[in-house]
């Protein structure tokens, strides 16, 4: 795990913004026979969504595709927040953060590709997953251990919720 560099606190965290493909996903794609798209998650990291609401942070989507299991599996969660299709995720983030009433600096993001860059340089904790792309692990605050899809967010999650315990 890479320590936290520059960024904002863990126990300072208020908004977690997810990105879904590689991770919440391992990033594949995969299709059946009448070309419907299938996504795979784990259950652990939506156990640690879930133990994060329960603790307070406000939970977010933000996703460059549209895809119906998405909705489904945020559904499930209880995660209303879910923004598919989008272009320009800082402005979607910003907007987000602010209707939240939770600043930027107190806002989290977990990516793996590089069209998150600048996703990542405008909140206050920029996590990559562990197999992200070599140009977003140079960026990132923090790397988790795990890869997207195989538990990082619980990772992060578990990270998050172990900071809010040890803070006063």
């Amino acid at each position: 795990m890479k320590a936290l560099s520059q960024g904002t606190a863990l126990a300072e965290i208020r908004l977690l913004v997810l990105d879904v493909d590689g991770v919440l996903t391992d990033g594949r794609l995969y299709f059946g026979a009448d070309g419907e798209a299938l996504k795979v998650f784990h259950v652990h990291d939506g156990h640690g969504l879930k133990q994060l609401q329960t603790a307070g942070v406000q939970l977010a989507v933000v996703s460059g595709r549209r895809m119906a299991a998405v909705e489904v599996r945020m559904r499930e969660l209880g995660i209303g927040t879910v923004v598919q299709g989008c272009a320009d995720k800082v402005a979607a983030v910003t907007a987000l953060a602010a209707a939240a009433g939770v600043p930027l600096a107190a806002t989290a993001c977990i990516v793996d590709d590089t069209t998150d860059l600048a996703l990542m340089q405008s909140v206050g904790l920029a996590v990559v997953v562990a197999d992200a792309h070599p140009d977003t692990l140079r960026c990132a605050h923090w790397v988790t251990t795990q890869r997207g899809g195989g538990g990082a967010v619980r990772e992060l999650c578990d990270a998050l919720l172990a900071a809010r315990q040890r803070s006063p």
